[in-house]
């Protein structure tokens, strides 16, 4: 069973303290509002959206220097260069986790359809249309491995799709395995950074994350260039590794939990982690919402629409299209299955001829089951869909 929270107006109150407007019970009237810019109010709504405590591992994440962030993008593409072909060998062209049911007991045969199933429970999730009018047309998939998620997104869709990656090796194969598909024309892939996307704005009606984003050394970048690659109307699919929530009463992890975390960073080049609601106040900063096709609003929606001069409708539903569940249950069997392919005699001596890095990554797998356990890492899902 999985679990999911939407994000609607009546939590402005809550993660903003700062904001004087109180929603209490609604009282339901009727009113037109002319549309003019969403700036004034979204500045009351969100103004404290960087001192939140909850936000206080994204600003420790915003604050990589430079120099740092350009070690750390090649420390990614080495070791990716170093790894993706043991990965393809053994598991497939997905390079991600597979989606399980809880419990369940699984063969390693079974992987690589969960893999596929994860992808199909993300688009899901997401209500992304089926009816051929409304299918996406051209996707982006950043950080896309060797192009497992473009591909099988094209040939279902029948859309373009163009994937980027830090490491050349991976474009180099995502784009063999495209051209040796029959897609070369509809499928394409390039070494390009996720904080700086070479794409102009609006290009894409779905913006598909799957695993990356826990790689980037600036999050609220990260989420603002998905943000402005997605077409008007257009979905965005992030699915990433989160640390817990943090209680009201924290302003931070716990000291043995930061620590757990900080050994897995170093093993697979990762800058510092957020949360789940992190993520979901990100993209409420860049003001990613629905449109309501009514004209009945709470008085409190109507009088902040008439005393900023904003339309009422996109008010009233401006954080209900931001979803997010934790799918750590459904992830459960897959690190398990990862060491015990690692430690095949065909798995254990391919590790040790791609080098260190991918020795690093492999040694710090147990690690991601204990933070799994203790409950500290999470495997989320965040979607939402870009205003018309």
């Amino acid at each position: 069973m999985l679990s999911s929270t939407c994000y609607s107006t009546f939590s402005i109150q809550s993660l903003n303290p700062t904001c004087p407007f109180t929603l209490h019970k609604p009282q339901i009237h009727n009113i037109s509002i002319s549309q003019i810019t969403r700036t004034r109010i979204l500045t009351c709504i969100i103004n404290n959206s960087t001192s939140s405590k909850r936000m206080a591992s994204v600003a420790a994440t915003n604050e990589v220097g430079v120099e740092d962030q350009n070690e750390l993008k090649k420390g990614i593409a080495e070791l990716y260069d170093d790894s993706s072909g043991i990965w393809e060998d053994i598991w497939g062209d997905h390079m991600h986790h597979g989606y399980y049911e809880p419990q369940s007991s699984v063969e390693l045969s079974d992987h690589r359809a969960a893999q596929i199933r994860m992808i199909e429970q993300a688009l899901s999730f997401a209500s992304l249309s089926e009816d051929s009018a409304k299918k996406p047309t051209s996707i982006v998939d950043v950080g896309c491995g060797i192009g497992g998620s473009s591909r099988y997104l094209a040939k279902k869709y029948g859309s373009t799709a163009e994937g980027i990656t830090l490491s050349p090796v991976q474009a180099q194969r995502a784009q063999a395995l495209a051209d040796a598909q029959g897609l070369g024309d509809k499928v394409s892939f390039q070494v390009a950074d996720a904080l700086n996307q070479p794409f102009p704005d609006g290009k894409f009606d779905l913006v598909w994350s799957m695993e990356s984003g826990e790689h980037m050394p600036n999050k609220e970048k990260f989420v603002g260039e998905l943000a402005r690659v997605a077409a008007p109307g257009g979905t965005i699919i992030l699915v990433t590794w989160c640390h817990r929530d943090l209680l009201p009463s924290e302003e931070s992890l716990l000291p043995e939990e930061k620590e757990l975390l900080n050994k897995i960073c170093k093993a697979f080049y990762l800058p510092a982690w957020c949360s789940t609601a992190d993520y979901v106040k990100l993209l409420q900063s860049n003001s990613l919402q629905v449109t309501n096709s009514t004209n009945y609003y709470p008085l409190d929606i109507l009088f902040l629409a008439k005393l900023f001069s904003f339309p009422a409708n996109r008010l009233w539903l401006i954080w209900q299209d931001i979803k997010a569940a934790d799918w750590s249950e459904n992830v459960a069997p897959f690190w398990p299955a990862v060491i015990k392919s690692a430690l095949t005699w065909k798995g254990f001596t391919s590790v040790i001829r791609s080098g260190w890095k991918t020795i690093k990554a492999a040694l710090a797998m147990p690690l991601m089951i204990e933070g799994y356990k203790k409950g500290l890492i999470k495997f989320a899902i965040i979607t939402c869909q870009k205003p018309e």
